[in-house]
């Protein structure tokens, strides 16, 4: 149930409340919308004072957190700062869960069916997430977040089970979608889903993203308790039993498992983390096998997911698609930037992954789906972030510059561009592009004062960044 509270007599027309008004300069007008469910205690309509008092709390409250959270001195400070505000307001305080779009079932083609709900959290995006959390706000927020990972996956990793991709903002698993048909969608744009149907895929990348959540955040975790410990520990061995076999990708294809490279990326960066980190999670027993399985993935990886057609890795085992993903190679420390292979996956990717406006397509194969999608914003800020780290700064600010040219008149970020008219589509805003910036922004510092590519520590970026 809603409650609009306004002093302007209003039109109800269907669904749309109406009305006309002109405002002289120096007047303001205040409107407020408040949301109540079934249990909540009945709502009461705001007078004007009580709405501009309830405005102008709420921007005090923003500034403070802004002066107290925030002090990176980097390039596009205020891109960065603004970013690190936006993740700040998609995130629900009582969990610190962080959705990925506020919204559900903005198309990613208008009047097409790529229309979905983003209205939770993906594990997927959580080292991505959370580095961006530590240079445009403070560790706080950081730990919020992964404190809410760990909880909500903690029993099915437990059970033998695989980590599920996402949950609901309180921790729920059962994310079951369905469709309303009454609902026509934005601009024709059906079905309006409510849930995602891929909260029960297999992707195995998972493990690889909650690995190098807790990996960026080790220095702060020196007291973990058993239970947890057991638990990073089951997924690191997850991830070494389940690495060859197939999955549905990090881009959650609907159709049939597949050997994605970039899943086996992950599973070699959940055992690269987890050894580094043997001391701190009491493995070190598991060792020797996981180093052993590291190496057999990084071989597989090497001479399978290599295309020479191409000149570039590849989306999936024996194939010569180019998936925008391969770019994590050189972030994630799987290959130095400067690799022979991944200075020429980068050429690849710009020669034919990018638009007529330099921003990069997630992947140009079939992926089960009818219609098109637009160029990806995170992946443009991904190559803008290769570049940067193979040394290539003007290419990257290049690059930079494109991406961020999207951003509305507030300064948000969509999911996609369509290329034929530059509109933004997919949810709105959309986190994993502001996160995108906000890392692509840090490498582009980081290589300009000189830093080493490979620098996984955060604490240490922390201390640099705030000079």
């Amino acid at each position: 149930m809603f409650l609009l509270s306004t002093p302007l007599d209003l039109e109800i027309v269907e669904s749309a409340a109406r009305t006309e008004f002109t405002l002289n300069s120096g007047q303001a007008l205040h409107f407020s919308l408040q949301h109540r469910s079934i249990l909540d205690e009945p709502l009461s309509s705001w007078s004007q004072t009580e709405i501009a008092d309830h405005s102008s709390d709420t921007v005090e409250g923003w500034q403070t957190w802004s002066q107290l959270h925030q002090n990176y001195q980097g390039p596009w400070k205020e891109l960065v700062a603004h970013s690190g505000r936006v993740l700040q307001a998609l995130t629900y305080f009582p969990t610190g869960a962080i959705v990925a779009a506020p919204t559900t079932s903005l198309p990613e083609s208008v009047g097409g069916d790529r229309n979905w709900d983003y209205r939770f959290t993906w594990v997927r995006d959580a080292s991505f997430t959370l580095e961006a959390l530590w240079v445009a706000a403070c560790p706080d927020e950081a730990l919020k977040f992964f404190n809410f990972l760990a909880e909500a996956a903690l029993t099915q990793v437990r059970k033998g089970a695989d980590l599920q991709i996402m949950f609901g903002i309180r921790g729920e698993h059962d994310l079951t979608e369905r469709t309303l048909p009454q609902m026509c969608g934005w601009r024709d744009s059906s079905p309006v889903r409510i849930g995602n149907g891929a909260w029960n895929q297999r992707q195995l990348d998972v493990y690889g993203e909650l690995m190098g959540a807790v990996f960026l955040l080790r220095q702060h975790l020196n007291d973990l308790d058993e239970l947890t410990r057991e638990f990073l520990v089951s997924v690191v061995d997850a991830a070494a039993s389940r690495w060859q076999q197939k999955d549905q990708g990090i881009w959650e294809i609907r159709g049939e498992p597949r050997h994605f490279l970039y899943s086996k990326l992950m599973c070699w960066v959940a055992l690269d983390r987890g050894i580094q980190m043997a001391e701190l999670l009491q493995a070190a027993d598991s060792v020797s096998s996981w180093r052993q399985t590291r190496e057999e993935i990084r071989g597989a990886i090497l001479s399978q997911g290599w295309s020479q057609k191409v000149g570039s890795f590849s989306q999936a085992f024996g194939t010569d698609d180019l998936d925008a993903s391969s770019l994590m190679i050189p972030i994630v420390g799987f290959l130095p930037a400067d690799d022979a292979r991944v200075l020429s996956t980068i050429d690849a990717t710009v020669a034919h992954l990018t638009d007529q406006h330099g921003l990069v397509f997630r992947y140009v194969a079939q992926d089960g789906l009818s219609g098109k999608e637009g160029s990806f914003l995170l992946c443009t800020f991904w190559l803008a972030q290769a570049q940067a780290m193979s040394g290539q700064l003007d290419r990257a600010k290049e690059t930079f510059a494109k991406a961020i040219g999207f951003a509305n008149d507030v300064g948000l970020l969509s999911e996609e561009i369509l290329p034929d008219t530059k509109e933004l589509l997919g949810n709105f805003p959309q986190a994993f592009s502001h996160i995108g910036l906000v890392n692509a922004a840090w490498a582009i510092f980081q290589r300009e004062n000189g830093a080493s590519e490979d620098d996984h520590d955060i604490t240490t970026r922390t201390s640099t960044m705030a000079q």
